[in-house]
């Protein structure tokens, strides 16, 4: 019976794949670790002496059951079953996924359901690159949908206040709306995928949109300079590559958008050529210049990359005309030493701390009357900070908590849906024991539905 379960699986030949493993999505495909362990106790049995029939059959078995959990025979099924409403089902009956079109849309009701991506939009409207928390959800799942979390309601509804202040009057919760927020919680809460979906419904809003999201690179690689004009360190290279990125999205906006403020631009070292051969040290915007103009400034002359951006920090505060909002992930990066170091003494040097970073030293600080948000990431693992940060409202920092009981059980029922666990081990006492033993983190539980028994 299994060899000829094994014969009809090999003569099976490929089928065409879904579009969410298309190269659109630029998804890897690889055997789960499961698998391979498995594997390595079949051979590990085959060898040993004294082996019977009833071994032999009991390793062919387990390649079938490793065979089914295979990304490609996975893959298959998926698709087949792509299709069919039924299995769209989530927990008490209610259905998985939303039908709600756009996350402006979104509302208390869509709650524990699944909002699907389209992986080509998504990436239009976050060209800047995706949280690797959300791409490893896409990989794992094999599917583009996020959860939709009351956690990112609330996020949006607050940003959606300060700019519709009349918002607040019909408003039943409490009406404290704050123009800057960090972003903090355990491990895997999912802070970065609550920024990359704020960033992205702001931009569906018409926003302009100033988006890091690895924070962490500003303060790491390249060239870097101590300038005597102003006393910072400047990073070139990283200023260069953090103009272009904010091009990607916001090119024909910033076209529309005069410069409003004309102090002339400090230049410095450019990267791989020195100095300016004529010693000049500053440079000006001609008038009638747009904000594009000024990006595409610091893009073409390296000397003007790190005057440029911090200028253009400066130019957001100004804008009037639509709504700014500056989103950073890995915020936490900038409270803590970068990579680089100053010589002190031949055999000495010192670490160089964020805050002495030209460009980081004009973004950090939340003092101000813009609108900003910052998530913490573990993934950077800079250490631990003190609660109350420098230049950082009292009130400015939000918990993000993990999944609650409701939102696992969405959680699970969704990978059950895309086949990372046994439809016929699925219960209400499987997926429980997941959650308790993972606490409520997320990559924990995706990491573990495979193993429910």
């Amino acid at each position: 019976m299994l060899r000829s379960i094994l014969r009809r699986a090999a003569a099976t030949g490929p089928i065409a794949q879904p579009w969410y493993l298309s190269s659109t999505a630029n998804f890897s495909s690889s055997k789960t670790t499961k698998t391979n362990v498995k594997n390595e106790k079949n051979r590990k049995k085959s060898k040993s002496k004294g082996g019977d029939a009833a071994a032999a059959d009991e390793s062919a078995a387990t390649d079938v059951e490793a065979a089914l959990f295979e990304d490609g025979s996975r893959a298959r099924r998926l698709a087949a079953e792509e299709n069919d409403p039924s299995l769209n089902i989530g927990p008490n009956g209610q259905p998985l996924f939303t039908s709600t079109p756009s996350l402006s849309e979104l509302t208390r009701k869509d709650s524990c359901t699944y909002f699907k991506f389209k992986m080509k939009e998504l990436n239009e409207a976050l060209p800047e690159g995706l949280p690797l928390g959300m791409v490893k959800e896409f990989e794992d799942s094999m599917r583009t949908a996020v959860l939709v979390r009351q956690s990112f309601l609330d996020l949006r509804d607050n940003f959606r206040r300060v700019v519709d202040p009349p918002m607040l009057v019909s408003s039943t919760k409490d009406t404290k709306v704050r123009k800057q927020i960090v972003l903090d919680g355990p491990v895997s809460c999912g802070k970065s995928i609550a920024l990359a979906m704020l960033v992205h419904w702001a931009r569906d809003e018409g926003w302009l949109v100033f988006y890091v999201p690895r924070g962490w690179e500003w303060t790491h690689g390249g060239f870097f300079y101590k300038n005597p004009q102003t006393g910072l360190w400047d990073t070139p290279v990283q200023a260069e590559k953090i103009l272009k990125d904010f091009l990607k999205f916001n090119e024909t906006r910033l076209k529309q958008l005069p410069c409003q403020i004309f102090d002339l631009i400090p230049l410095g070292e450019g990267a791989g050529v020195g100095w300016m051969k004529d010693g000049t040290d500053t440079m000006a915007m001609p008038e009638g210049s747009s904000l594009f103009d000024l990006v595409d400034t610091g893009i073409k002359h390296t000397h003007a990359a790190v005057g440029v951006l911090v200028h253009l920090r400066r130019e957001l505060s100004v804008v009037k005309d639509i709504p700014v909002l500056i989103a950073i992930d890995q915020y936490n990066s900038w409270f803590t030493f970068s990579e680089y170091e100053e010589a002190v003494t031949v055999r000495s040097t010192r670490p160089i701390h964020a805050r002495e970073l030209a460009t980081v030293n004009a973004f950090r600080s939340m003092m101000h009357d813009d609108m900003m948000v910052g998530a913490f990431s573990h993934s950077t693992a800079v250490g631990k900070l003190r609660q109350q940060l420098p230049n950082v409202p009292a009130e400015a920092r939000v918990s993000l908590p993990r999944y609650t009981l409701d939102e696992a059980a969405s959680v699970s029922h969704y990978y059950m849906r895309q086949r990372l666990a046994r439809r016929e081990s699925f219960s209400e006492e499987s997926w429980k024991k997941i959650y308790y033993l993972a606490n409520g983190n997320g990559s924990e539980m995706r990491w573990l539905m495979p193993f429910m028994r």
